[in-house]
């Protein structure tokens, strides 16, 4: 009886220790770093863009899923540039958005609450400072937390049409504005009535000027305006101050003046526009200009490719926008980036043999931002990776850098840092590379409304209804309006 009793009470304690030891095994996979046979939870994410064919992505995604034990697949579906907003926007609404999704630079003020930002451990303030220009933080980052990073950026540069400047024996893209505005006299020709038969430049419209709103913010930004640069800021745009000469300059309506006066018959009542070659009549200025009848358009890389496509025989060139102050030279930036979506519904119960029960919204969006880091920040031959429960990581070597694997099949200018180094020697892409590294832009609650207010002020003035001064100051009133009703 003694004999059976003990070998029942060694039976128990040996059973606990067993039982003891099954559970530390089960939380292993918690506590430990990536690499362990059962990784505790495992992940699929959506991305959602319009720019680029899933080809892009396709190493990069296989490269990542190898270096993650945490993903099961991450899927990219691309869509209409035409209905790409209004889907995501509907799609945010009703939960059923994308984990990742394409954001314009401009984006921000009004997509904040929809986005989760970047967990510090994973990509911070520095980073972006370390790996970007400029630009990408005053866009992407709020209250010193990252929302979004991009692969590429873009700046806005000058194309110029080499047959119509040969013509007119100019031998050299303008640098400053004086010099452009000296090329567009030269460039421009009128038919024996008076009618432009070559126009200079395509600019000073709305409806038919590309990016009309980012040239003349340029030019303000050249100029010294104070447009907004975060939240609770009033634009400064018609407001003057008084130079090194004593003279009074106003940087809004200079900007505002250099950019219609292209598309004004005269200046004066009785005064010929020496500069005027463009008005609302004519194509899309980018088809004006493939159709190679316009000598200058200010626009982005990405429309290299229209052109080329639309007429692959025009001889033109890119070169660096024009300054006001070539001493302190701004271009303008026009970009996107990639950002994770809060709150979207994931699995509530465990995936088959994991150990951590629901694949919760943290776990999400943590992983998210993990593949984000890994595709747009340099990794120095080391990604490190974390699991998001423990927070434990582990380093794992590699050779491929995923930006520099994206940028060679969509020949776009980079965002990082380092690329942008190798790609200032590009004869197609280096002077959109350097252009990123003065580029600016400005922080618009409303790009959409705010295009609108840029249009309704050029084409006042187009029609003669205001002076520039007052065109200015409605403006600026419909600009504070429109900040003060979006906070």
């Amino acid at each position: 009886m003694k004999s059976t009793k003990k070998t029942i009470i060694s039976w128990i304690k040996h059973k606990g220790r067993f039982c003891l030891a099954f559970v530390v095994i089960l939380a292993m996979p918690i506590f430990s770093g990536c690499g362990s046979q059962n990784q505790g939870y495992k992940v699929s994410l959506e991305v959602w863009g319009m720019l680029d064919e899933s080809v892009a992505y396709g190493e990069i995604i296989n490269k990542y899923k190898d270096l993650n034990p945490y993903i099961v697949d991450i899927k990219y579906r691309k869509f209409s540039q035409d209905t790409y907003k209004q889907d995501l926007l509907d799609a945010l609404a009703s939960g059923q958005g994308p984990d990742i999704f394409l954001m314009s630079n401009a984006w921000l003020p009004s997509y904040e609450n929809k986005l989760e930002p970047a967990p510090s451990i994973l990509v911070n303030e520095q980073d972006m400072n370390t790996n970007f220009p400029d630009v990408v933080s005053a866009d992407f980052v709020d209250g010193g937390r990252v929302y979004a990073t991009p692969l590429s950026v873009d700046s806005m540069q000058l194309y110029y049409n080499k047959d119509i400047f040969n013509a007119a024996g100019i031998t050299a893209p303008p640098k400053t504005w004086q010099e452009f505005s000296n090329d567009v006299q030269l460039l421009t020709k009128l038919d024996a009535v008076g009618n432009i038969s070559r126009f200079g430049t395509a600019m000073g419209t709305s409806q038919n000027v590309n990016r009309y709103s980012d040239i003349l913010s340029l030019l303000m930004l050249q100029n010294g305006a104070e447009l907004p640069t975060k939240k609770g800021m009033v634009a400064r745009i018609d407001q003057g101050s008084t130079g090194q000469d004593g003279v009074n300059v106003q940087p809004g309506e200079q900007a505002l003046g250099y950019y219609t006066q292209f598309a004004r018959v005269s200046l004066l009542s009785m005064v010929l526009n020496p500069v005027y070659c463009w008005n609302s009549r004519q194509l899309n200025s980018i088809d004006a200009f493939a159709n190679g009848n316009v000598g200058m358009i200010l626009s982005y890389s990405w429309q290299g490719n229209n052109i080329k496509n639309k007429n692959p025989k025009l001889n033109y060139a890119v070169a660096a926008v024009p300054q006001v102050n070539p001493s302190k030279p701004v271009s303008y930036a026009n970009y996107w980036g990639y950002a994770v979506t809060k709150n979207r519904p994931t699995s509530t119960t465990p995936q088959k043999g994991a150990t951590i029960a629901p694949i919760t919204d943290a776990i999400r969006t943590h992983e998210a931002w993990q593949f984000l880091k890994f595709l747009t920040l340099k990794n120095a031959g080391t990604v490190t990776l974390y699991n998001a429960v423990t927070k434990n990581s582990k380093d794992f070597p590699t050779t491929f850098d995923p930006a520099v694997s994206y940028l060679k099949l969509t020949n776009q200018p980079a965002a990082r840092r380092d690329i942008i180094d190798l790609q200032k020697r590009d004869a197609t892409l280096g002077v959109f590379a350097s252009g990123n590294l003065i580029a600016k832009s400005w922080y618009q609650v409303d790009p959409d409304a705010i295009e609108k207010i840029f249009a309704e002020g050029i084409d006042s003035i187009g029609r003669g209804d205001t002076s520039l001064h007052q065109a200015l100051v409605l403006m600026k009133n419909r600009l504070d309006t429109l900040m003060q009703t979006k906070k």
